[in-house]
């Protein structure tokens, strides 16, 4: 299991959003069937390849299922720690983990592009690989919109284009779809918590807060700064929220969700409102996160009927 944070104890990544601008030329040479395409990243540099990428190595494990999301698995050579989705990810060379990498593992690999994560990796080995002539390009999807866009760039630098429209169209008409169905819905208060030790949420402005609120959710403290706060339990009580989700280390993790039976003026305790929820499909920033949403507002449809 992979988890999309930037915090030490998580397994993926979160940064600040930047809306990438995608530039595409393709140059097709007399006689020659290869082709040249230039995107520009999410910190604004322009990435060449000479030709689509054949030899990837992804930085992140929700990059690797983006990856393979568009069509170019079989163009995946090396990925990070807890690159464990689709099944076959899991038998890919490691490269280190996203905070920690094994720069003679990637450079050994002889990737024709690796693909980075803006907020999370580290940069000065980064800058090392690109002084030496391997292609990096950051990217950091942070919403459904930044997803699909990252899904059509990820198309240009592999030559899967039609197969990443596809997939960022079908993830846009699921949100749509989603958004028309529950935009009179209810207003119901949640607590998610994405870690334990320290206790940590997430603010109004990061991807599982805007996928709540498409279901009528109201996450706690989404006025704070950081996109991952980290609230005490005296917060949290005070604020006594209807609904507390919890994702767990994994889909079956129940630790996290019966730390809260101890606090039964809770409304959310009270009321039997704890839910645990795979958090492989909240946590990363992929088209599995359209997945996510709907189990989400069934969470939510479940307390609204208990009302």
């Amino acid at each position: 299991m992979a988890v999309n944070f930037s915090f030490p104890l998580a397994r993926g990544c979160l940064a600040v959003s930047v809306a990438a601008s995608l530039v595409v030329t393709a140059q097709t040479a007399v006689g020659d069937d290869s082709q040249s395409v230039c995107l520009t990243d999410d910190l604004s540099r322009e990435v060449c390849l000479g030709s689509p990428a054949e030899r990837i190595i992804a930085l992140s494990p929700n990059l690797v299922e983006l990856v393979y999301a568009v069509g170019a698995g079989d163009a995946m050579v090396g990925a990070v720690s807890y690159s464990d989705y689709p099944p076959e990810a899991e038998a890919l060379p490691r490269v280190g983990g996203y905070d920690r990498l094994d720069s003679e593992a990637i450079l050994a690999l002889e990737p024709d592009l690796v693909l980075a994560w803006q907020g999370g990796n580290p940069a000065v080995q980064l800058d090392q690989l690109s002084a030496l002539g391997v292609p990096v390009y950051f990217t950091d999807a942070q919403d459904f919109a930044a997803i699909a866009d990252t899904l059509e760039q990820l198309g240009q630098l592999t030559g899967h284009e039609s197969q990443a429209r596809a997939e960022a169209q079908r993830l846009l008409e699921g949100v749509a779809l989603l958004e028309a169905d529950y935009q009179d819905a209810a207003p119901v208060s949640v607590f998610y918590q994405v870690w334990d030790k320290p206790l940590m949420t997430v603010n109004g402005e990061h991807w599982i807060s805007r996928s709540l609120a498409i279901c009528g959710g109201q996450t706690l403290f989404a006025d704070a700064d950081a996109l991952v706060p980290k609230p005490s339990i005296e917060n949290v009580l005070a604020a006594d929220p209807e609904v507390i989700i919890t994702g767990g280390k994994d889909a079956t993790d129940t630790t996290w969700h019966e730390s809260w039976l101890r606090f039964p003026q809770l409304r959310a305790v009270e009321q039997d409102n704890l839910f645990v929820i795979d958090p492989d499909l909240v946590q990363r920033a992929t088209p599995r996160l359209l997945d996510g949403t709907r189990l989400l507002c069934q969470v939510l449809d479940g307390v609204r009927e208990r009302r």
